[in-house]
């Protein structure tokens, strides 16, 4: 099991030297990873009273994943880069795959690339997609992309795309990119099992819930041709509650139950997950640390 950290970016802000600190910290340490979340636009609650979301307002900081990912590439080795998770169906799809090809090729194939269909219509209409077709439209995007990575010219004719003999250069390196899916519908599962590499749910908390969640997966992934053992699992875990032996506990059963991957959380608050208390760079260092210590033996 391969154990990552998620950019507080939140907290820490997006200066270059806090991000490089950070990452280089999270090396130094052990962590397999970096993830980071997406949104392009922030709404201004001063204008919508109503507005109960904790995140996606105009006062949170999100940069861009393909230009942070790009910088954080030359700033550390560390082997993995992920995005949790980018929303697809916001996005022109032929410009996503060359984004992350380029990245893939920029960062030496240290690339997964977590999608979702989103939640905000804010960025749906700023960006002048359509928000309410998003997740049949994003199984097309998916049919796109693959192609584009593939091949070096592809001729495509959907109902949202058309393609006709043209291709992307360069091309990922393994002429694919591991494609991961975020979300907790049964539909998503049900595309994951077709075509994913991996699901990163964030919802469940380690319990009886998350394996009925698991084994519906899949099972979805068997009844599309697929040996479940190739579905990978990333889901949250945080050192904003409990003690030492809480997290191995936790740490215990994630593993035993066939989760791959393991993404330390501290700036985030939902559910079962619970921020640090602390907001500067050196407390979500020394939280690192400390998890990293507590549970590195059984990764």
């Amino acid at each position: 099991m391969k154990l990552g950290v998620a950019l507080p970016i939140v907290d820490i802000g997006g200066e270059p030297a806090a991000l490089r600190e950070f990452v280089q910290a999270a090396e130094e340490i052990g962590y397999h990873g970096i993830a980071a979340p997406d949104h392009v636009l922030g709404a201004n609650v001063a204008s919508r009273p109503g507005w109960t979301q904790p995140r996606a307002r105009s006062t949170d900081l999100y940069h861009d994943p393909f230009v942070l990912f790009g910088f954080l590439a030359g700033c550390t080795k560390i082997p993995d880069f992920s995005t949790q998770v980018l929303i697809l169906a916001q996005r022109q799809t032929v410009l996503v795959a060359k984004q992350a090809a380029c990245l893939d090729v920029l960062s030496e194939g240290r690339f997964r690339l977590g999608i979702g269909v989103g939640w905000n219509e804010i960025e749906f209409i700023g960006l002048n997609e359509n928000f309410h077709n998003r997740g049949r439209r994003s199984e097309e995007q998916v049919e796109v992309m693959r192609a584009l990575w593939a091949e070096p010219h592809v001729n495509f004719k959907g109902r949202w795309h058309t393609i006709e003999d043209a291709g992307i250069n360069p091309l990922p390196t393994g002429r694919k990119i591991p494609l991961w899916y975020g979300g907790h519908a049964d539909v998503t599962l049900r595309r994951c099992a077709k075509w994913g590499d991996g699901w990163m749910p964030l919802a469940y908390p380690p319990s009886d819930e998350a394996k009925t969640a698991f084994a519906t997966l899949f099972r979805y992934t068997e009844e599309a041709g697929r040996d479940p053992n190739t579905i990978g699992i990333d889901t949250r875990v945080s050192a904003g509650s409990g003690n030492e032996a809480d997290w191995r506990e936790q740490v215990r059963f994630w593993k035993s139950i066939g989760v791959t991957h393991l993404t330390l959380a501290n700036y985030y608050a939902s559910g079962h997950l619970h921020r640090i208390d602390g907001r500067s760079l050196a407390d979500h260092i020394a939280a690192m640390r400390r998890y990293w210590n507590a549970v590195a033996d059984l990764l």
